[in-house]
């Protein structure tokens, strides 16, 4: 039991963090990879950056931090992904991660592309390319 006034320390923050937002992380990088052991690993290396800088985080938002990691992390690394299972492998890896970040996250076209680093333009093509192949996946 901890003590009247005791103050929580960073372990005790990150360990809050992920105890809260991991699953979802795990959905997100599960959408992305389309197999549950890539996923996990996809995540753990995310969460590893995280915590490593988790002092520096203060005042700025951890879950965003871990989902820019991740994303970032599963596009430098898309050719090791691409193709796999799940209802996005038909995708490429640029596409699936626009699709997870604009559609399923809910993130702006402008905040996307510059995670990603790409014009917004550019966004907005691979996201209309990627809802368009899910249309026509459904129609088919």
């Amino acid at each position: 039991m901890r003590a009247v006034g005791h103050r929580v320390g960073p372990y005790e923050e990150f360990e809050a963090f992920v105890a809260g937002a991991a699953g979802r992380l795990l959905h997100v990088a599960v959408l992305l990879t389309g197999e549950p052991e890539p996923a996990r690993r996809l995540l753990a290396g995310a969460l590893a950056r995280t915590y490593a800088n988790w002092r520096r985080l203060r005042g700025d938002d951890p879950y965003d931090f871990t989902r820019q990691e991740l994303c970032g992390a599963f596009a430098r690394a898309g050719r090791r992904h691409h193709g796999g299972a799940g209802i996005l492998a038909r995708l490429s890896p640029l596409e699936r991660v626009v699709l997870v970040l604009r559609v399923y996250e809910g993130v702006a076209e402008g905040v996307t592309a510059a995670q990603l680093g790409l014009p917004a333009e550019r966004v907005r093509v691979l996201c209309d390319r990627a809802v368009a192949a899910m249309r026509a996946r459904e129609t088919a």
